[in-house]
């Protein structure tokens, strides 16, 4: 659920950056539409400049300045000035129009001060003790009759406009999580869904509520899901018990062969090139006896039903006792073996694994390396220590491999580099069983060329790893 917690806060947020952005913006569009209006200031300054552009001529008349007739024009307004006290209209403008007065009351004047004449909103101005009332056009302003506010709501208006701000913020909020609250229940049980999938759980979605297209579709992966894999077990379970009916029906007649190959080859009558022939005979065999248990084995690491029994090792002891068990099975002496130990790693070389199956892994590297060089070679075996890892290096000065193999040993996954033709070397089910017994220690195997330009394995074994755990093993 990390995940639709990380979405609904994201809504947030965009939400909350949304309404500051669109409350920034209104006000910068008033405070811009004010602007606009700002040099009129609803007619009164031109009321109050016409008092500077009228003047009394000579003859007693008032005449307007060039400026007082421009403004008027600009705005399309007129003007009348009423004479205090009899209330007549002593000068006015000449597009004054037809329907409006030349005399006020006191009454009028009043009126016509705050309101409109004929229609025609007015501003005034004092002209020392007469008035000067101008009309603006009828569509150009409106004039609110009673202008008189409460004097607390003119202070209280910040506090006021916050309160009102903040009420339409919580209120959006909760309309928002209302509408996040829907869609939460619909996407919840899909997000649960979705993220038992990869854990192999039966998954079943209700299929209703706005995302129930989605949840048929995810009901109908896991039924597919589920089909599939019981398909795969059963597959599985077919070749494990085909690999091991094989190794079991196997042993008995290569057991014959090993021993009547064993036979000839120390019968003293028959001629050298035919005992020489049942020795290679036998040592095929063993070897096709060591292929036959490398499958069975790797059958059984596969499906974790390989026992691994858990024991304190002397990693320095394991490589000796392999090394001398591998040189005594060496009678021709063609692979020498040397043990090269950190001094740190004499008395600290102490790991906590399976004895046996460590053994297995070093002693097919051993068996790899004679393999692939008939011819003989020189292999060195290696321990060193790092802060968190022991390092166990198998290494010969043989024929070693290619850039192309190596790069195939690194990405495929069973290790397997024969194309098909017998004559082609290959590293296949031996690496693959060393790869699966580092991997229950909970360790990693790296490949590469030697210094010789042979083939080299450095298996790292972590110091700090947790307890084995398998089955046919009491936790």
């Amino acid at each position: 659920m990390t995940s639709v917690m990380r979405l609904i806060k994201r809504f947030v947020i965009t939400l909350i950056l949304s309404l500051m952005v669109l409350l920034v913006l209104n006000i910068v569009l008033i405070i811009a539409a004010l602007q606009n209006d700002k040099e009129s200031l609803g007619g009164w300054k031109t009321a109050s400049k016409l008092t500077e552009t009228l003047t009394m001529g000579l003859d007693g008349e008032y005449q307007l300045s060039e400026e007082g007739k421009r403004m008027l024009e600009e705005g399309n307004s007129w003007a009348v000035l009423v004479q205090d006290g009899t209330g007549d209209v002593i000068w006015h403008s000449e597009n004054l129009p037809e329907e409006i007065q030349l005399h006020y009351s006191a009454a009028e004047i009043s009126w016509y001060t705050r309101g409109y004449i004929a229609d025609y909103p007015t501003t005034t101005a004092a002209m020392g003790e007469n008035l000067i009332i101008v009309g603006n056009p009828k569509e150009r302003y409106w004039k609110e009759l009673y202008p008189t506010w409460n004097l607390n709501l003119i202070k209280n208006l910040p506090r006021t406009i916050l309160i009102f701000f903040g009420a339409n913020l919580v209120i959006v909020f909760l309309i928002y999580m209302i509408v996040v609250s829907g869609i939460l229940r619909s996407v919840k049980p899909i997000v649960q869904g979705i993220q038992g999938l990869p854990g192999g759980e039966e998954v079943y979605v209700k299929e209703k509520g706005l995302l129930s297209d989605l949840a048929a579709a995810l009901n109908r992966v896991s039924e597919m899901l589920r089909s599939q894999e019981y398909e795969l077990k059963k597959k599985e379970r077919a070749r494990a018990d085909w690999i091991s009916g094989v190794s079991h029906d196997i042993r008995t007649p290569l057991s014959m062969v090993m021993g009547y190959a064993a036979e000839v080859e120390e019968e003293t009558e028959a001629s050298e090139e035919i005992r020489q022939k049942a020795g290679i005979i036998r040592m095929q065999s063993i070897r096709m006896k060591n292929l036959v248990n490398d499958l069975n084995l790797a059958s059984k690491l596969e499906y974790n039903v390989q026992p691994v029994k858990t024991e304190e090792i002397n990693l320095v002891a394991l490589l000796r006792e392999t090394a001398v068990y591998f040189m005594n099975l060496d009678i021709e002496g063609k692979y020498p073996v040397e043990l090269r130990v950190d001094i740190h790693c004499i008395s600290d070389g102490v790991f906590s694994g399976d004895k046996e199956l460590l053994k297995r892994a070093v002693n097919n590297l051993l068996l790899n390396a004679q393999i692939h060089n008939p011819a003989g070679c020189r292999i060195w075996m290696g321990l060193s220590e790092y802060p968190k890892e022991f390092c166990v290096t198998i290494e010969d000065d043989g024929i070693g491999v290619t850039d192309e193999q190596l790069e195939k040993l690194r990405n495929t996954p069973h290790y397997m580099l024969s194309s098909g033709t017998f004559s082609e070397q290959r590293h296949g089910l031996g690496l693959l069983i060393v790869q699966q017994i580092i991997a229950v220690h909970g360790g990693r195997v790296a490949f590469g060329q030697g210094i010789e330009k042979g083939f080299r394995v450095d298996i790292f074994l972590n110091k700090r790893r947790k307890a084995i755990k398998m089955e046919g093993e009491k936790g």
